[in-house]
């Protein structure tokens, strides 16, 4: 979710739970779940296929630090196409 926010430069994503659910390879259950309890510590707001991050830095904090990894290689690549 937040690689997608990144690339999108916004804090909405058009995304339904399957569609998340078939990206990562898990049931959508467990996104559901997942996706309820983000929503019920106010950190995103889902309706209808949408997401919308309220709270950037709870999200991060709850990821895995492989984000932050993939984060600043993606930003290195980035660095080297630009220059």
């Amino acid at each position: 979710m937040l690689a997608s926010l990144d690339r999108l430069g916004t804090r909405e994503l058009v995304m339904t739970h399957a569609l998340i659910a078939n990206m990562l390879g898990v049931r959508r259950e467990g996104v559901s779940t997942a996706a309820a309890k983000l929503q019920q510590d106010s950190i995103i707001r889902y309706t209808h296929g949408r997401i919308t991050v309220l709270e950037r830095d709870a999200l991060e904090s709850r990821a895995c630090e492989c984000y932050a990894a993939v984060k600043a290689a993606y930003r290195q690549v980035l660095d080297r196409v630009v220059v």
